[in-house]
């Protein structure tokens, strides 16, 4: 069921105890990218601190009552929508309003076509309020508010604009951006009937967010050269990896972080679908917040192991087509060489079998050769078709003593032979290798994928280091 569309200045009361907020607008060439976010404000109409702000740099609130979710895109992609979910019973009593909006990011929210902002039931999916937004050269919007009257929470549609931008709105709130580039809104009320104003952390880039590293990510070299929207998924993934981190009982760590990404022939489909580059976008994410450079080390392997240029956030976008003939991965494709660009991998001298404890024994003598004073973490991807067992068995039971976690990680076809029985091993002084297998990478969201990803990394850290192999 579709709810009447609400004009500019019109309530409704709202009777969900979680609701789904949608930003949606038509995506297309000139079309600026826009952010949901949200405020939370007390009696007064000012936020209490900085966590009172959940946006894309700071995705969840610390109530957990109110968390932005991230873009979608519709089937034809013709639609891109942001989001934000509200438990109105879990916000504490001291929040009386929060302020939804929206802010433009390279560009105004006159060249953003079919702008609305839509108020769902999180629990049946029924729409309960939408409000279609027109703008000029507005840079930020409150879209709508939900807010207490009478013990009760109504929804408004509010559609205000601001020329200066999310840094401006924010400071209408009480939030002090320490931002240059963002002009200062004028100020809503003489200073000295006011509370002190907050420092939010950083609204336009995600690379110059400083935080203690228990407390969340850090800056990372490489970062600011970035598009605007894959530094934005890179903020919020290290954020995910963090929070998993914690969840598991590590804090501030760091370690060296080695990828491998199988080529097999059985994995060209990946290839092109694009499946594997974004594999290797949110595996940045996790060198971004453990490594001191946040570059990774490299393979590719099928019949035999292939080292890659380090992986350095700045080339980020490019480094999979630039490095990995994807084209070249089957090797009957008789007559069709072309030249390999710099540092480009052959991939016909890598086969289309699977050998996989040939790269294994590579990266091995790579961390032998190179030392670190921190542990090293292997992130292996493969679609399976495992058949060298006992090579590979005895490959990872000889790596028990190194500073080494190696957690392969299943692509949807099956066969992982050994890898799925390790956890069950005996005769290791301590357990070195994690799996599991999804069925589509590209359907598990990041904090799912961050905490299955790094769920036994943690132990090890502690079992090496009461074993003393760290």
């Amino acid at each position: 069921m579709t709810a009447t569309p609400l004009n500019k200045g019109a309530n409704l009361a709202v009777d969900s105890s979680t609701v789904h907020v949608e930003l949606a607008w038509s995506a297309g060439p000139g079309v600026p990218e826009v952010d949901a976010s949200a405020l939370l404000l007390g009696a007064d109409g000012r936020v209490r601190d900085d966590g009172d702000f959940v946006f894309y740099n700071q995705p969840r609130h610390g109530s957990g009552a109110v968390e932005h979710t991230g873009k979608r895109k519709s089937a034809d992609a013709a639609v891109t929508t942001d989001a934000l979910d509200v438990d109105l019973r879990s916000l504490e009593p001291a929040v009386e309003r929060i302020v939804l909006c929206a802010s433009a990011d390279g560009g105004t929210f006159g060249q953003v076509p079919g702008l609305s902002l839509r108020l769902l039931d999180r629990a049946t999916g029924a729409e309960l309020a939408r409000f279609e937004m027109t703008a000029a050269t507005e840079t930020a919007m409150i879209g709508g508010e939900l807010y207490r009257r009478q013990g009760r929470w109504k929804f408004r549609a509010v559609g205000q604009g601001y020329a200066s931008g999310l840094a401006g709105l924010a400071t209408d709130f009480g939030i002090t951006v320490d931002d240059a580039a963002a002009p200062p809104a004028p100020p809503v009320a003489p200073a000295a009937t006011l509370p002190p104003p907050v420092t939010a952390p950083s609204l336009r880039a995600p690379a110059d967010r400083t935080a203690p590293p228990e407390a969340g990510p850090r800056l990372t070299k490489g970062e600011e050269r970035l598009p605007v929207d894959m530094r934005k998924r890179l903020s919020l993934r290290k954020e995910q990896v963090a929070v998993s981190l914690r969840k598991h009982g590590v804090g501030a760590v760091t370690a060296r972080v080695v990828l491998v990404l199988d080529a097999s022939g059985s994995m060209s489909f990946l290839y092109s679908k694009g499946v594997v580059a974004d594999v290797v976008e949110r595996m940045a994410a996790v060198a971004a917040q453990l490594d001191d450079d946040g570059e990774m080390q490299a393979w590719t392997f099928a019949s035999n192991p292939a080292r890659l240029p380090d992986l350095r956030l700045g080339e980020l976008p490019d480094w999979l087509r630039l490095h990995v003939r994807v084209g070249e991965i089957g090797l009957f494709r008789r007559g069709r060489k072309k030249g390999l660009e710099p540092d480009q991998v052959d991939m016909r001298a890598v086969g289309i079998q699977n050998e996989e404890q040939k790269v294994i024994a590579e990266v091995r003598a790579f961390v032998r050769a190179h030392p670190a004073p921190v542990p090293t973490l292997v992130l292996f991807f493969s679609d399976g078709g495992v058949y060298r067992n006992t090579e590979i068995e005895r490959e990872l039971r000889e790596a028990v003593e190194e500073p080494v976690f190696w957690q392969f990680v299943g692509l949807g076809r099956s066969d992982y032979g050994v890898l799925e029985r390790f956890d069950t091993l005996p005769g290791r002084r301590v357990d070195n290798v994690g799996f599991f297998a999804v069925d589509d990478i590209s359907s598990v969201p990041d904090p799912e994928l961050y905490d299955r990803l790094l769920s036994e990394f943690p132990s090890w850290i502690r079992a090496a280091g009461q074993a003393g192999i760290l």
